[in-house]
């Protein structure tokens, strides 16, 4: 059995897009026998990778899955926390040798294009797993 931290970026404009991801998320992992042993939930994407780095270091997590929502506001803001994480993220995958999938949607989108995308919870939960069960082999 695959064992996942996760890590949910509490930030969202308006709704319920991050609490539809984490269902989603926890949802995947039971359907595809895994099981999300450490969450933490962190104020926004931006703060992402620190909490991911704490998950991966732990020796009862095969990978970390990641999810967020960036909604465009009225600035570049938005590409600025998208890259800056999603850098970051890859860089504590690399460090540590243990997958992290990007399940931050965005940046550049509307609320309404959030609320289409909240199954990529469910996505990252896979990708995390495959990607463990791969590399474990």
């Amino acid at each position: 059995m695959v064992q996942l931290g996760l890590v949910v970026a509490q930030y969202d404009k308006h709704g319920a897009v991050i609490e539809e991801m984490e269902h989603g998320a926890y949802e995947a992992a039971a359907d595809n026998d895994a099981e999300i042993v450490a969450s933490i939930d962190v104020p926004g994407s931006y703060d992402t990778p620190l909490a991911a780095d704490r998950l991966a270091r732990r020796s009862d997590v095969d990978a970390v899955a990641v999810l967020g929502a960036i909604i465009s506001g009225d600035t570049d803001h938005d590409q600025v926390i998208g890259n800056a994480a999603a850098q970051g993220l890859t860089d504590v995958s690399l460090d540590r040798d243990t997958p992290v999938t990007l399940g931050i949607i965005g940046p550049g989108m509307s609320q309404d294009e959030a609320e289409a995308r909240t199954d990529k919870g469910a996505s990252a939960v896979r990708s995390a797993i495959e990607l463990a069960t791969e590399l474990e082999q």
